[in-house]
């Protein structure tokens, strides 16, 4: 089977969830996934752009169970230690026997953080990526950085 990438989904929310969108359609790749009843983000209404699907529910943990549930695996950018809605991503890719890779960006530069995840899509043989993280407001920065880093992973594939 050919580890060949396809899609990127995620939740919506600002910072690296929106990042791993931006790629996506960047790289011409598929994208979308779900979000939470009202489409609801730190920074107003989800955009269409995304193309993300309502859950029936406004519960931020249904969206994310529903995302880490439907990829072959799923990439945590966090800058430390994952925490709140980061941390319950890599608890229900546990929980459901997924895949799941943390990506902590205080240790790493845009091209080992690429190769890293590269190299477990590979080893994974993730399709369809799930990509989650820190907020834009409280990690400035890291949507335009988990852009770069998928950017630069997916590069010698699109």
């Amino acid at each position: 089977m050919s580890t060949r990438r396809r899609k990127i989904i995620s939740g919506g929310q600002t910072g690296a969830d929106r990042g791993g969108l931006d790629a996506a359609m960047d790289l011409g790749l598929e994208h979308g996934g779900w979000c939470p009843q009202g489409r609801r983000a730190e920074d107003g209404r989800i955009p269409a752009r995304y193309k993300l699907e309502e859950t029936a529910s406004a519960d931020y943990a249904v969206r994310t169970e529903k995302n880490v549930k439907w990829a072959d695996g799923t990439v945590v950018f966090t800058f430390g230690t994952p925490q709140g809605g980061s941390a319950l991503t890599i608890e229900l890719a546990i929980r459901h026997g997924k895949p799941h890779l943390h990506v902590d960006l205080r240790r790493l530069g845009v091209e080992e953080a690429a190769a890293r995840v590269r190299g477990w899509m590979e080893r994974e043989g993730v399709r369809a990526l799930n990509v989650a993280g820190s907020r834009e407001g409280s990690a400035r920065g890291i949507q335009r950085l988990v852009w770069r880093i998928l950017k630069t992973a997916y590069a010698k594939e699109v």
